[in-house]
């Protein structure tokens, strides 16, 4: 699925004058239908001689080995939560028990069938902006991989200059998480009305353990990101690209995470895929590419589709980046 961004020019407003008595005028504002045109979308191309790697499942990259560690943190802090969709359920079973072209995870021979309860499903994709070292939006990160929702998110990292000012233009102050549903009309800020309409809306109707503890679920969340140090949430200059970014993820890898951090200091609006373990949407990523892990990208404005969170990574900053970090 492919999403356009909308950039819908906003109204422009011109000052008018009318005289009413000698030596004073009447200060009034009028809305111009005519919009300066946008300037024309940047040219995008994959690195030279850029050729995806092959998928090497639970590989590490040595120069990565740290960025995993401390972004593992937060399945200690977190116990977990983000890992795993609602209603998770895992049963061993034989290789004769599951059928070719269908998804399993292999553990020591043996099979691992994964299974979830799901709710409502959304038919447009939920709008996030938010930006990746906020706990306040980590909790509604692992509430979306949860209910195994489809989120288009709009970075709004420090200085950046495209999404973190629109947030005010369309609630009125600058706060993060801020969520819009084009399904209901709805848009709202607070994580913790957020991750409560989440779940009465597409999900079971009760909030999980490990987001429903008040202050610990706030502090636990900001100590599983303290490990990154901020990263991802300082603005780089980048190109905006004409189309947002598909990325298969999850809150609970850290694989993700480093990915997602990059994708957030870019400012590039991209779609999730949520595939925790038991989302059916890992079996249609195995139909889609005869393999499954997360992180997968597939990036429109290129043409470019790509396993390995490293790669993904070094692919991001040399398409995207102005001036390389």
């Amino acid at each position: 699925m492919t999403s356009a961004i909308n950039y819908a020019p906003a109204m422009v407003l011109r000052p008018t004058y009318r005289a009413v008595t000698p030596g004073r005028r009447w200060f009034s504002v009028r809305a111009a239908s005519e919009a300066p045109p946008s300037p024309p979308p940047p040219k995008l191309s994959p690195p030279p001689d850029f050729k995806a790697p092959e998928p090497k499942t639970f590989g590490v990259r040595p120069d990565k080995s740290l960025d995993i560690f401390t972004a593992s943190f937060a399945f200690f802090f977190r116990a977990g939560s983000g890992n795993f969709c609602d209603g998770y359920s895992s049963t061993f079973v034989s290789d004769d028990e599951i059928p070719p072209g269908q998804y399993a995870l292999d553990v020591g021979g043996r099979k691992l069938k994964e299974t979830s309860k799901l709710g409502p499903r959304p038919e447009k994709p939920i709008i996030l902006y938010e930006f990746q070292s906020c706990p306040f939006c980590r909790k509604v990160r692992e509430i979306v991989s949860i209910l195994d929702l489809d989120v288009l998110f709009y970075p709004c990292p420090r200085n950046g200059p495209n999404f973190r000012p629109k947030v005010s233009q369309l609630g009125g102050k600058k706060q993060f998480p801020y969520l819009v549903d084009p399904n209901t009309g709805v848009a709202m800020y607070e994580s913790d009305d957020i991750i409560k309409y989440l779940v009465e809306k597409y999900g079971t109707g009760t909030v999980p353990t490990m987001l429903s503890l008040g202050l610990l679920t706030t502090l636990t969340a900001g100590l599983a990101l303290i490990g990154r140090m901020g990263k991802g949430s300082s603005y780089t200059p980048s190109k905006l690209p004409p189309i947002p970014l598909e990325l298969w993820a999850y809150e609970g890898s850290p694989f993700c995470v480093l990915v997602k951090e990059v994708l957030g200091e870019l400012e590039l609006p991209h779609l999730v895929h949520s595939v925790a373990r038991g989302s059916p949407k890992r079996q249609d990523l195995y139909e889609k590419t005869g393999h499954f892990q997360a992180p997968y990208l597939e990036d429109p404005n290129t043409g470019v589709k790509m396993f390995e969170s490293a790669e993904i990574i070094d692919y991001l900053r040399a398409t995207y980046a102005l001036s390389q970090s």
